[in-house]
């Protein structure tokens, strides 16, 4: 019997792991002569039963996850026909190849900025025979057996999300696809975020509320320094006084998300007009305008949640007692003091952390990227981590007056309250610079602990929620 192996093509020369199976649609008269095998490259393979089951949610495909010979071509037709179309799409001039100003074209059209160079840079990673130009055949050759099937999920790699929480409510909102919003996907992301978020600052809630202790009592005259203020709280209250105002800093998760969500939306439709794109500085305007909204309306929480984060032992009864109390004794003024300097500190963290995030995202490109322009987990994690880390530290002494503000009418001894400008001046007189920086060790402690516990929280959720990583 004559034994015959159909190999599918690798893109490149990477080493690949293989899985085969044999057609059974031939007809039994080649079947008795000869046998066919075919070897597919197994991340293909993945994808395929990910096609498949998409196929079969539509009515298109059998349920049964077994390989079949007829369905395999189906999805490589299909498949290619979509390639086809997104060639036909970057191909501006119609010349049958696609070149550097093309890709930095098309990429404007979707948002996204960037120089002749990194066009250069994505073009070799699809490029064969090193002309600079891709033509169809090569177009084809690398996207059918490779993880993005269009220039927007090379995108996709690279977009900032916000998934990696630690512990602040500037950042500017995630970006959508069209496709992930029609798909549904859009909010499954959300709630895993979500859930991400509760979880990362539950565990790093310790190191949270040390923060909002040495913000508010540390001083030339009172130092504190972290074992210092881990035994104040630990002799006041006890292990479970450890967690005190993380109730509210996870409950205002959820409003805040949609209403950054739904305002950053309708903000970019306001910037946009009747053009379809929005312009990069667009989008961080829209992006600031719907952190300003949403802190606007849940501001009252961080108040809340800052005097439920000093609070003694017995003196409020929860969540509710703590706002009437509040209410009764200072009024409604009282749940916006702090405001003005924290809607400041949106522009310098969100400002800072995109052009750090983009600095490195474009270093990477620049000198790292080689077959593809999909960077890994570690680089992605690295990146925002330090982008978000030197936001913090712009706006860092807004946050620490912000939070002195929250706090002023519930300190003892506290005296006539201060404005925003008034307090800046006594820090620095008294304290000097360094005294706009109290509390920053351990709000850098918690950052490396909250950023892994974020993107494991985050990727289980993603799986929980049938959401598909790339």
């Amino acid at each position: 019997m004559l034994y015959m192996y159909l190999h599918v093509p690798k893109s490149k020369s990477e080493d690949r792991d293989y899985q085969y199976f044999e057609p059974e649609e031939l007809p039994a008269e080649i079947r008795t002569v000869t046998r066919v095998f075919l070897l597919i490259p197994s991340d293909e393979l993945s994808r395929f039963i990910e096609w498949k089951q998409k196929m079969f949610k539509a009515g298109n495909a059998d349920q049964e996850a077994q390989l079949n010979f007829k369905e395999f071509s189906n999805y490589l037709r299909d498949h290619e026909k979509k390639l086809k179309l997104t060639f036909k799409s970057l191909d501006k001039n119609n010349d049958g190849t696609i070149d550097a100003s093309e890709i930095v074209e098309s990429l404007k059209g979707l948002g996204m900025h960037i120089d002749p160079q990194q066009a250069k840079k994505i073009l070799q990673s699809i490029d064969a025979d090193g002309t600079l130009t891709v033509d169809w055949n090569e177009w084809r050759d690398h996207f059918m057996f490779n993880p993005a099937t269009s220039i927007e999920e090379i995108i996709h790699f690279w977009k900032h999300s916000t998934v990696l929480d630690i512990g602040d409510s500037l950042t500017v909102p995630d970006e959508f696809t069209e496709e992930e919003k029609k798909t549904g996907i859009w909010w499954r992301q959300l709630v895993a975020g979500g859930m991400a978020g509760a979880v990362s600052r539950t565990g790093t809630a310790p190191l949270d509320r040390l923060k909002v202790l040495m913000q508010v009592h540390a001083s030339k005259t009172n130092k504190m320094n972290m074992y210092d203020g881990f035994k104040q709280m630990l002799k006041e209250g006890g292990i479970i006084s450890l967690w005190r105002g993380n109730g509210m800093n996870v409950f205002k998760i959820a409003p805040e998300t949609a209403l950054k969500f739904t305002t950053y939306e309708q903000y970019k439709k306001l910037f946009a007009g009747d053009r379809k794109t929005v312009a990069p500085h667009e989008r961080f305007m829209a992006g600031s305008l719907a952190g300003a909204t949403a802190q606007t309306i849940i501001y009252p929480m961080e108040v809340l949640k800052t005097r439920l984060a000093l609070r003694k032992t017995g003196q409020y009864g929860g969540i509710t007692d703590c706002a009437k109390k509040i209410l009764k004794k200072e009024g409604l003024i009282a749940f916006y003091k702090g405001y003005i300097p924290n809607i400041l500190g949106i522009i310098p963290y969100a400002g800072i952390d995109l052009a750090i995030y983009e600095t490195l995202k474009n270093t990477w490109l620049n000198n790292y990227a080689k077959d593809s322009a999909d960077p890994g987990v570690l680089v992605l994690l690295g990146c925002g981590t330090a982008s978000s880390t030197c936001g913090q530290l712009a706006s860092y002494p807004l946050a620490l007056i912000r939070t002195r503000m929250q706090a002023q009418a519930s300190l003892e001894g506290g005296g006539h309250p201060q404005n925003m400008v008034e307090l800046f001046k006594s820090i620095v007189a008294k304290e000097g610079v360094l005294g706009l920086y109290r509390g920053l060790a351990p709000n850098f402690m918690k950052v490396i602990p909250a950023v892994c516990i974020s993107y494991v929280v985050y990727e289980n959720m993603k799986s929980t929620l049938g959401i598909v990583s790339r």
